[in-house]
């Protein structure tokens, strides 16, 4: 038996050779890391952000390395849809890996005017919904921390996206559950989570920030106990696929997000310094399970004991 069989698995109706892919945000366009990864023994790969128009993201410094991880405040650079669909979507139309569209806006026709263009091209497995934004047009609130707003955006792009739509979610709210289950109940045929934790990091010599925007996403294995708590909350309780993601380095953490109810896992801050750690730690996941007398990794999903 090759090793990628006991690794393969289905997401959201989505055949994977393994359950592991590169998150968003973290891997540039996918492209870009061609010559430093064999994209097609990637379980997928989810491209950084797509908004309506370009931005230029926020003023630098944008990432500090802290204890245990890295804080950044990138601003949601990108070249925005249209430039991706004609620049880099071609491209990446050459492999099979699982390639998903991360989408982000500030009011809900940004969300649906970026899944309406990407619908128009083929190459995408499907597309990862970034509520962690404000909504400009009821006073800021975030679409992550409030369920009826995030049930508007995610039923109104099920509306236009044939292809399945996984929700993104923050961590940054009193209870994951209420937001997990409204995702749902709009439609969502995933969720994933979690999303960087809000921090500041401060030189006390200057006493200013660290970060040029001031404050930032706090990533990397510092989070990874917390995420653990939040993906085992959230797949307990809906029906629908999980994600999990925050501070996997290894096959072992990769393992420990499946057994808290995890479908499939998302490797970020890790490529940082290892550009080809989630096709390692999919090695590592498969060497886990050929230890543990697992056949199949689906086995894992769900199965912790409390």
């Amino acid at each position: 038996m090759s090793e990628a069989a006991p690794l393969a698995t289905s997401l959201c109706g989505i055949a994977l050779r393994n359950p592991v892919l590169a998150a968003s945000g973290t891997f540039g366009y996918g492209i870009e890391f061609e010559k430093l990864v064999d994209l097609n023994a990637l379980g997928g790969l989810v491209v950084k952000g797509l908004s309506r128009e370009p931005i230029e993201g926020n003023a630098p410094p944008r990432i500090y390395e802290s204890e245990g991880g890295m804080i950044n405040s990138i601003g949601l650079q990108n070249i925005g849809v249209r430039a991706f669909v004609q620049e880099k979507l071609p491209a990446l139309a050459r492999f099979r890996t699982a390639v998903f569209a991360n989408i982000f806006g500030y009011e809900v026709d940004d969300y649906v005017e970026v899944a309406r263009v990407l619908e128009d091209h083929a190459g995408l497995a499907g597309y990862e919904l970034n509520v962690s934004c404000p909504n400009t047009s009821h006073g800021g609130i975030y679409f992550s921390s409030d369920p009826r707003l995030l049930g508007e955006v995610v039923v109104a792009v099920k509306r236009v996206a044939r292809r399945p739509v996984v929700v993104k979610l923050s961590p940054n709210v009193a209870a994951i559950e209420p937001l997990a289950c409204a995702a749902e109940a709009a439609g969502a045929d995933g969720l994933s989570l979690v999303n960087t934790f809000i921090a500041l990091t401060i030189d006390a010599r200057t006493r200013r920030p660290r970060i040029g925007a001031g404050f930032g996403g706090l990533s990397g294995p510092a989070i990874k106990p917390i995420a653990l708590r939040l993906v085992c909350q959230a797949a307990r309780a809906v029906k629908i696929p999980v994600i999990g993601l925050g501070g996997i380095a290894t096959g072992v953490d990769a393992a420990e997000f499946l057994i808290a109810g995890a479908t499939a896992v998302e490797v970020g801050t890790a490529t940082f310094w290892d550009p080809r750690s989630p096709v390692r730690i999919a090695r590592e996941l498969a060497r886990f399970l050929k230890r543990e007398k697992i056949a199949q990794v689906s086995e894992l999903v769900g199965t912790l004991k409390m």
